[in-house]
């Protein structure tokens, strides 16, 4: 029986590859037109082509639809990290200017203090804190070549800070008034009470010595007395928040909560000795102390 060869000719198996390659890049590259052109066809054929096409057409805009969009997102993201790096920047500039503005009315505080005060007197900025348990000090940015020497007094619109107890030619070192190894000489406003006033090692301070007769209580005020250098009478120390009597004791004392809050303070004033004695009294529209004398109750 003879058999029936039904292998394509070498030939004519190329040219099909070809026609067939020629059909899948004009569907794919093409599909609006060939759409168009078997829409035009008339009859079942045409009828029957036309959906695949539609189908590879939908697919080709998808597929563009989706990459655009992909290229759309891509240039929204490098446009949202170039606008988080300006916002960044943005803020970093608004830090700068809050603190300097917060650092002009500091000054301008400052400088209205000292005009007013009726005494002579340096700013300087603290450049360094430290609140250990051997001394609380803090340092200033000027020394011994800005005129500054141990005992001047540190003050603060707010009050009493310290006093200088080392300098070298471009710093000094301020003991303050919440140390120990610090002693101030100070009065009650209020029963004009005289004593001391020194640090503690709860980093408040004490008014000593004060008369067994006298009847401070808390609440009272307490301000330099001027009695002693460096200050002159009627600066802010602090409030009284207890009196302590010892039974059989020559004096009562009073723990106080200091006026100035030392690890806030940034810009201080030195005090000129030359231009403090102890008659000398801070005017009353320098402070918030009224530095007037009042008779005993």
């Amino acid at each position: 029986m003879r058999m029936v060869n039904f292998r394509i000719p070498y030939n004519t198996g190329r040219l099909v590859l070809v026609l067939a390659a020629i059909f899948l890049l004009g569907v794919f590259l093409l599909p609006g037109q060939l759409q168009r052109v078997s829409e035009q066809i008339g009859g079942p054929i045409g009828w029957v082509l036309s959906w695949p096409l539609r189908t590879v057409s939908g697919l080709s805009n998808g597929v563009a639809d989706l990459w655009n969009s992909y290229v759309a997102l891509r240039g929204v993201e490098a446009e949202n990290q170039e606008l988080r790096r300006e916002l960044e920047y943005l803020k970093g500039q608004n830090s700068q200017l809050r603190e300097s503005a917060a650092a002009t009315e500091r000054l301008a505080a400052l400088l209205e203090f000292k005009r007013q005060a009726g005494v002579s007197m340096v700013a300087a900025q603290v450049i360094g804190r430290d609140t250990g348990n051997w001394y609380r000090t803090i340092i200033l940015n000027k020394g011994e070549s800005d005129g500054f020497r141990p005992d001047m007094g540190v003050i603060t619109p707010a009050g009493v800070v310290g006093r200088i107890v080392k300098t070298t030619a471009a710093t000094s070192v301020v003991l303050l008034v919440t140390d120990p190894n610090n002693a101030i000489a100070g009065l009650t406003q209020r029963t004009r009470d005289e004593g001391i006033v020194e640090g503690t090692i709860q980093g408040t301070a004490r008014l000593k010595y004060i008369p067994m007769l006298s009847n401070a209580r808390p609440g009272d005020r307490v301000v330099t007395s001027g009695l002693v250098g460096g200050f002159p009478r009627g600066l802010a120390i602090g409030t009284i928040t207890r009196i302590d009597k010892e039974e059989g004791g020559l004096f009562q004392s009073a723990e106080l909560v200091p006026d100035v809050d030392s690890d806030q303070v940034e810009e201080v004033l030195v005090i000129e000795p030359s231009t403090v004695s102890s008659t000398d009294e801070i005017r009353p529209g320098a402070s918030s102390v009224n530095p007037k004398p009042k008779s005993k109750p």
